[in-house]
């Protein structure tokens, strides 16, 4: 038998990595019709009307009973409406991040959209995140939990190493297990599910696997990514639509007369798994 060679790569998900092309990283390619037609999204902000591009006032709201007493709100250049529409987007994302070590990060990543022009994000809060999810998921589907057994079980103890026959099995345990998502019910509060939630493309490494008598480690890399950005069926969503948080969201990144491109989310750790003969 043959020994399989590390590093190896034992899983990558369909979606890739670094895809631009994905639909929630479309940017500035709708009109204000489409936006108010398609999307329904007349009601954008109780700050600035990105339309009209004036400040709102309490008398220039439509549901106020001051409306329309004084005429329109004062008008505001595209840059000034959209810094304060982005105030209002880190304003609004407290309801989602309102406990913990992860809740500094969804206003970061506001500011990142506002001024990095789409470039890539990382942050040492979600690795630590990505990290402490997958070594306290103690599911029996944990990808973690099923490598462990899977190696443990396929290992030629004689010849002390991994055979490379039994590669498929590696992978065969990530599919039947459950990758790493933030989709906890705590996850609603702490500031991950607003930031990645569910995540885009992961591939997971063994970087090395050492056989000693009759124990193990190996030692294995997550690298995970996903899309700071939204797409049509996101805001067509009635759970989304309804909160104005996604409404300028939605408008920074997709109206045509803003350029506030999405990004990708990067996130990495690296894992010990050891075990012993059974």
């Amino acid at each position: 038998m043959t020994a399989l060679q590390f590093p190896c790569t034992i899983f990558q998900t369909q979606n890739r990595m670094d895809d631009y092309s994905a639909k929630d990283m479309h940017c500035s390619d709708l009109s204000e019709s489409q936006l108010k037609t398609h999307f329904h999204l007349l009601d954008v902000s109780t700050r600035a009307n990105p339309y009209t591009l004036t400040k709102i006032t309490p008398f220039t709201q439509p549901q106020s009973v001051f409306h329309g007493s004084r005429g329109e709100g004062e008008k505001i250049t595209r840059q000034q409406c959209a810094a304060i529409l982005f105030d209002e987007f880190r304003d609004l994302s407290r309801t989602f991040s309102l406990y913990g070590p992860y809740k500094p990060l969804i206003k970061q990543m506001i500011t990142h959209m506002q001024k990095a022009n789409g470039a890539p994000f990382r942050h040492m809060l979600l690795d630590r995140a990505l990290r402490e999810h997958i070594v306290n998921d103690r599911a029996e589907n944990s990808t973690l939990a099923r490598l462990k057994e899977v190696i443990g079980k396929n290992i030629d103890w004689g010849n002390k190493y991994y055979p490379v026959r039994e590669k498929d099995e590696l992978k065969g345990a990530i599919m039947d297990g459950k990758l790493p998502k933030f989709d906890r019910f705590q996850d609603n509060f702490n500031g991950m599910g607003i930031t990645v939630h569910d995540t885009w493309a992961t591939h997971i490494t063994i970087k090395s696997l050492q056989v000693d008598n009759d124990r193990y480690r190996a030692v294995v890399h997550y690298k995970v990514q996903d899309h700071f950005g939204l797409d049509s069926d996101d805001i067509a969503n009635v759970k989304f639509n309804q909160f104005h948080f996604f409404r300028i969201w939605f408008v920074l990144q997709r109206y045509s007369q803003f350029n506030f491109k999405p990004f990708i989310t990067i996130m990495e750790t690296t894992i010990e798994i050891t075990g012993s003969r059974k």
